[in-house]
Parts: C-alpha cells; structure tokens; sequence
C-alpha cells in the first residue's frame, strides 16, 4: 500500500526548524518507505517554506535519494576513471548480461538493483564494485555473483 501523504508528513515534521532539517527529513522519508515518493516534494516544500523545486533540487543533487524502491541487494559498479581503465565497461557489460539487467534498473522480482557510483576508494585496485555492504577490489563477474550469492543467503537468513 503506498504510503499516505499524513504518514509522509508525520515523518518530516520533527526536523523542521534543526539544521540540516530538510535533508535529514528527506533521508527519514527514504529510510521508512523505501524510497522517496513524488509526493515527498510537495509536503516537504509546505512544511520547510521552500519552493518545490528547491525540495527537487536537492533531491536531485545527492545521488543516494531516488524515487523507485531499490532491490534487496544493490550491486554498485564503479565508472570512475581508473576502473574503467582497468577493464570497468567490460565488468558492466558481463553483470548486465549475467543478471539480464541494464544499469538503473531493478530486477522484477525486487531482488536485485544494478547501479553506478563514480568512486568506491578502491582505485588502487580496480575495477571495484559494491555488493550489499561488501566492497570488492578487483572485481570481476565471478566475484561479483558470489558476493551477490553471500548477500542473498544472508538475507535470507535474517
């Protein structure tokens, strides 16, 4: 059942008038639907005084806010220079032809998000990728579907 725009609200009214109020608001929004639904903007923007677009604005800016729930897990694959000099569009285009999925996008069974990041600290040993919580140095499709293995079991365990 999507959420309401009182629950939405309820959510985001304890951080009005603290710093950092409408971020913060916006991570709690995220943290307890999954996502952040396009409702988000306008409540946020009654209840900050701001624009809509300023609420967008900064939704946009950081790349951890996003508006469709995400997989169970989600696999992180650099695009940054030194992975991608280090064989990173290669990597890509296995896991995408692996797990059938294209980058941004979310397996339909909401097990899985492919996604990419532009810097995991791991360029000293590229190319990198992020499975779940689990960062892989070197990474290769192998790798990355064992880690994807490991998160899976996990979850399923707890």
């Amino acid at each position: 059942m999507p959420p309401g725009d009182q629950e939405i609200r309820s959510i985001i009214e304890p951080y009005l008038n603290k710093t950092g109020g409408l971020i913060t608001a916006l991570r709690a929004v995220q943290e307890a639907i999954g996502h952040l639904p396009e409702e988000t903007d306008a409540i946020a923007a009654d209840i900050f005084n701001l624009s809509r677009a300023e609420v967008m604005g900064v939704i946009s800016f950081y790349a951890d806010f996003h508006r469709a729930p995400k997989g169970r897990t989600v696999i992180r694959l650099c695009a940054a220079e030194a992975c991608q000099a280090a064989g990173g569009r290669g990597l890509q285009e296995q896991v995408e032809g692996r797990l059938a999925l294209k980058m941004g996008e979310t397996a339909p069974s909401g097990n899985i998000t492919l996604e990419t990041v532009y810097c995991l600290g791991l360029c000293s040993a590229a190319p990198a990728a992020m499975v779940g919580e689990r960062l892989l140095a070197r990474a290769d499709v192998e790798r990355v579907a064992d880690a994807l293995n490991d998160a899976d079991g996990n979850a399923a365990r707890g």
